[in-house]
């Protein structure tokens, strides 16, 4: 599997690998939980999604998982991850998800993450990124306008939970 790097002299995305599952655990808190990953992590259910992440990399599948890098040894500072495929999702959509740990947080590393994926999503045939975020997480939606995404009409899931839509053209991402 060739290896993907992504930089832009602040921050590195590059693929999530088992032996980031250490510092995925010691930064996962409340927000991250709440938002993001659905239930407080296990090593056991942490390592199994890291697998799985590597097996959607090594078979071109719908998933990719970046780690967010900080620094020359590549500190582990969050993930964000592409779908380019989903219940909800329209051909050429591509839904972003990220999330910081709280050391990292508030210094504009989310945007840089957001800004970089999109480029990669683009190259990868993405026409439109689309972040999902609760209301109730305005940070997330700072993220998503400060990464030039633009709001729309917000959708809701099975169980109700309403989910506010930001969107962007991946075509002026991949300029």
């Amino acid at each position: 599997m060739h290896e993907v790097k992504l930089s832009d002299g602040i921050i590195t995305l590059s693929p999530l690998r088992l032996d980031d599952v250490e510092a995925h655990l010691a930064g996962e808190d409340e927000l991250l939980v709440r938002w993001l990953n659905g239930g407080p992590g296990t090593r056991e259910g942490t390592e199994a999604y890291f697998q799985h992440c590597r097996k959607q990399w090594e078979t071109a599948g719908p998933l990719r998982a970046f780690g967010i890098r900080m620094g020359a040894d590549e500190v582990l500072a969050g993930t964000i991850d592409l779908r380019f495929a989903g219940e909800g999702l329209a051909p050429g959509q591509v839904n972003v998800a990220y999330g910081l740990y709280p050391s990292w947080r508030g210094r504009g590393l989310a945007t840089r993450a957001v800004l970089l994926a999109s480029q990669y999503a683009a190259s990868e045939g993405g026409a439109e990124a689309v972040i999902q975020v609760e209301p109730e997480n305005p940070a997330s939606a700072a993220v998503a306008q400060r990464a030039g995404f633009t709001p729309v009409e917000p959708t809701h899931d099975e169980d109700g939970t309403r989910f506010d839509w930001y969107i962007r053209d991946l075509r002026a991402a991949a300029r």
